[in-house]
């Protein structure tokens, strides 16, 4: 009997390259997403299923991750074993070489496990560069890995008071963009992490000039479409002096996804999806499971 074997693949890319994550439709010419990229890979791996990822987390085009996570299954010839976790991730990668998409490691999890439902949290982090007024004025290693400012410091203690404002459960229709899943999904979110802290860089201690560098975390089980970069754009302004406190509470409770000022939310470039978690017990596979072939 063909041997069936479901994974999930933890993996990383520079979104600069890629239409998002997600597959690209086939009709619309151009760049590819990073899901493109990675089910060629595992077509190479000649298994006998039809090829689909389910991702866990859709980023942007232009978006970056350096922990993002898919599962599929994959069918081997009936005289093949599954491949070991360490074998797939370096077979993948080899496939991969010609892109700017890593897998960095590999679980073979539950027949019924789903990368996308099962996961607990998302951790986002936004990358912010002071005192730069354009982006050739950036170190190579970091030109489109951070949105560069002008301002050379920023209302930190303000940003951390607008911060905690989001933090809780709440309708974020204000923070999502305009006529997108309005019917699908609800707005109600529960942010448990909204944190400005310093953010280190490699360049400090080697390149010419010193720029300081910020980073804003957002962590919660799922966001609405652009809601990260909405926030953090609200954040930046709040830091600049453009939007008060008060006014982001203001617009928060509007619960309006067009009171949402026009030109306000932050570049793709800048933000990183850093971890998608999930509980241990359900990537473990019952010891006297059999594999199974379901698929979704």
């Amino acid at each position: 009997m063909p041997t069936w074997a479901r994974y999930l693949l933890f993996f990383q890319y520079t979104g600069t390259h890629y239409r998002g994550a997600v597959k690209v439709p086939s009709h619309q010419l151009g760049r590819k997403g990073v899901q493109d990229h990675l089910e060629d890979a595992i077509r190479r791996l000649r298994p006998l299923n039809p090829v689909s990822l389910s991702v866990s987390s859709r980023t942007d085009a232009g978006v970056h991750a350096l922990s993002n996570s898919a599962h599929f299954d994959l069918q081997r010839m009936k005289d093949k074993p599954p491949f070991t976790e360490d074998v797939l991730v370096d077979a993948l990668n080899f496939h991969l070489r010609a892109e700017h998409i890593r897998v960095t490691r590999a679980h073979r999890v539950p027949d019924d496990f789903h990368a996308r439902f099962r996961a607990r949290s998302r951790t986002y982090v936004y990358r912010l560069a002071l005192g730069v007024r354009h982006h050739n004025m950036l170190p190579l290693t970091e030109r489109e890995l951070c949105w560069n400012l002008e301002d050379r410091t920023l209302d930190v203690f303000s940003m951390r008071a607008a911060a905690a404002l989001l933090v809780g459960t709440q309708d974020f229709s204000s923070f999502r963009a305009v006529n997108s899943d309005l019917h699908l999904k609800s707005p109600v979110k529960t942010l448990d992490v909204a944190d400005v802290q310093p953010g280190g860089s490699f360049v400090h201690a080697h390149f010419h000039r010193e720029i300081p560098f910020w980073e804003l975390t957002f962590t919660s089980r799922s966001f609405l479409y652009k809601q990260v970069r909405r926030m953090t754009g609200a954040l930046v302004a709040v830091g600049r002096g453009r939007l008060s406190v008060t006014r982001l509470q203001e617009l928060l409770e509007a619960r309006d996804s067009l009171a949402y000022p026009q030109g306000l939310a932050a570049p793709a470039h800048g933000l990183f999806l850093t971890r998608v978690d999930y509980r241990d017990s359900d990537l473990q596979r019952p010891q006297c499971s059999s594999s199974g072939n379901s698929q979704d």
